[in-house]
């Protein structure tokens, strides 16, 4: 447990503070009786929904929801059995609609569902030890037909680069009009995908030759930061908990996953990889990858990496970032922003 504490400080610098418990509507007539509310709920437990009626209006009946969705209706006011084992991680903002007398008003509050899972303290070796260059302020790492693809970001250095690993020779790049600020990178139907930081662009090239085919506009308000994909899906991170599922197709965004270590949430996700039906990352200006359940969004692993820092040159701002993983020898690459090596590794528990 001691050890699971440390790496827990790793991965979130400090144990994040939730509000907890629930918030009463503004309502005044109904309020949601939350006198046996918890500060936290599990994905397994169930939460008895009903509201307070100070004035003793006749209540025909009440429609509940959670995440703007129905849940179930009552007659009167009774109480409705609200099990949440199909709510994702994070926060479940409730209503409660409610009918009298030919009117209705309605009641609002919000619960907070964790993760039960104790995330494995993993550990990693060292295989080989690569060059990186420094000018490379990294943001996306991706292997296509075993060969290297590196995203990096700042505006008028931006790139996105194909080059040979071992040697560090540069195949092609692809230098970013001045007005965009590169990040993550992925590839998927014989497509490369690229985002941009806060211009809410991204670009897809043809996987073979880079030849940008389309530009396209993000469909939600949110930053550009990490990319992977499970073969179906694009994942992408927007420097909050949450991790976006889209449609490659489309570009739009389908869902989202809201990231928890215990009954904390991870901000700051941001570089991405897909491996082995886990999605793993880095957490910004964080020593640490956090292995992820793409379904529910807990943090099952976490991975110390401050090791690392002592083999390369970098300065204290130089953050650890990008995360690459070669299905030919079956090994993680990983680097950071200017780093002078990027390292072959092999993880373990």
């Amino acid at each position: 447990m001691k050890n699971y504490n440390f790496l827990f400080i790793i991965l979130l610098g400090i144990a994040m503070t939730n509000c907890g418990g629930a918030k009463k509507g503004e309502n005044t007539l109904f309020t949601f009786d939350n006198s046996n509310f918890k500060e936290h709920y599990l994905s397994q437990d169930a939460i008895e929904l009903s509201v307070l009626n100070p004035n003793s209006k006749e209540i025909d009946s009440i429609v509940y929801s959670a995440n703007d969705k129905k849940i179930g209706s009552t007659k009167g006011s009774a109480k409705l059995p609200f099990q949440l084992r199909d709510q994702k991680l994070g926060y479940q903002y409730l209503k409660a609609l409610v009918y009298f007398g030919g009117e209705n008003s309605e009641a609002t509050a919000r619960i907070e569902v964790v993760s039960n899972i104790i995330p494995k303290a993993l550990k990693y070796s060292i295989l080989n030890t690569y060059p990186h260059d420094t000018a490379s302020f990294t943001e996306g790492l991706e292997f296509h037909n075993d060969t290297l693809y590196e995203s990096t970001g700042q505006k008028g250095t931006s790139y996105l680069r194909k080059y040979d690993y071992r040697t560090g020779k540069i195949f092609k790049q692809i230098n970013l009009d001045s007005k965009y600020f590169g990040e993550g990178i992925t590839f998927i139907n014989n497509k490369l995908y690229q985002l941009t930081w806060q211009e809410k662009t991204g670009f897809i090239y043809d996987a073979n030759t880079l030849k940008l085919e389309k530009t396209f506009t993000y469909d939600k308000d949110i930053e550009g930061w990490g990319m992977t994909n499970d073969g179906k899906y694009i994942y992408q991170t927007d420097k909050t908990e949450k991790i976006w599922r889209m449609d490659p197709k489309t570009q739009k965004m389908i869902d989202y996953i809201n990231v928890y270590s215990g009954d904390s949430k991870v901000k700051a996700v941001n570089e991405l990889e897909w491996i082995n039906s886990k999605i793993y990352t880095n957490v910004w200006e964080k020593e640490a990858i956090a292995v992820v359940n793409p379904k529910t969004g807990a943090v099952e692993g976490i991975l110390d990496m401050s090791g690392l820092r002592k083999h390369t040159n970098a300065k204290p701002t130089d953050f650890l970032n990008g995360i690459a993983y070669n299905p030919k020898t079956k090994t993680i690459f990983v680097t950071g922003k200017n780093w002078d090596k990027m390292f072959e590794i092999k993880v373990s528990e």
